[in-house]
């Protein structure tokens, strides 16, 4: 099976089920994924190093003005894309079958999970894949110790507070946290950021 095919079919939201032809393709790009990254967080490499590698794990380019601080971890790797300044901090775990989008200017905190896949709620079909899109968008902020779970959109200039679990899509421009993550307010224009406060 192409790649193009597999993430065709991730994409539409597909079902996987375990020892399907689709779920080998799945470990198979799994295992591409672990190569990169062991390469990626195992020594000290320049910006543009991290760009290349990163780069070669989503099977993308990366725009110059991306940043990371490794490590980072993804099960697949393939469907990530990101936008142009776009920064994620050391210790991120994402698991992007379903697709993850980061928009242009999100900054992405320390070990963040995003996390795009659910299983089947019945017992006997527990080994079932469900994937989810999750939509990152243009300068977002995601705190410390978030996650974020499939299906979910963080719109334009919202911001997720440190350790919350977000599991319905975010408004533009708001300020959520919280297990599970709830409105905390809504920013004025003017304003740049929350305070301490907010978003302990």
């Amino acid at each position: 099976m192409e790649l193009q095919e597999f993430l065709d079919y991730m994409n539409r939201g597909g079902t996987v089920d375990g020892d399907s032809e689709m779920h080998r393709v799945m470990r198979r790009l799994s295992f591409e994924a672990m190569k990169i990254t062991a390469e990626l967080n195992s020594s000290y490499h320049e910006p543009e190093e991290i760009r290349a590698l990163f780069s070669e794990l989503t099977g993308k380019p990366v725009d110059e003005s991306f940043a990371m601080f490794p490590p980072f971890t993804t099960d697949c790797g393939k469907n990530i894309t990101v936008g142009k300044n776009v920064f994620i901090n050391s210790g991120c775990r994402f698991q992007d079958q379903g697709g993850i989008t980061i928009g242009d200017g999100a900054l992405i905190g320390h070990n963040v999970v995003l996390a795009t896949l659910n299983h089947g709620f019945a017992p006997e079909k527990r080994s079932s894949l469900r994937p989810a899109p999750i939509v990152i968008g243009k300068s977002v902020w995601i705190g410390s110790n978030s996650t974020i779970l499939p299906g979910v959109t963080v719109h334009d200039g919202a911001i997720v507070a440190a350790g919350a679990v977000v599991t319905k899509d975010v408004a533009e421009g708001t300020v959520v946290g919280g297990v599970p993550a709830k409105v905390i307010r809504t920013l004025e224009q003017e304003q740049t950021k929350p305070t301490e406060e907010e978003i302990r």
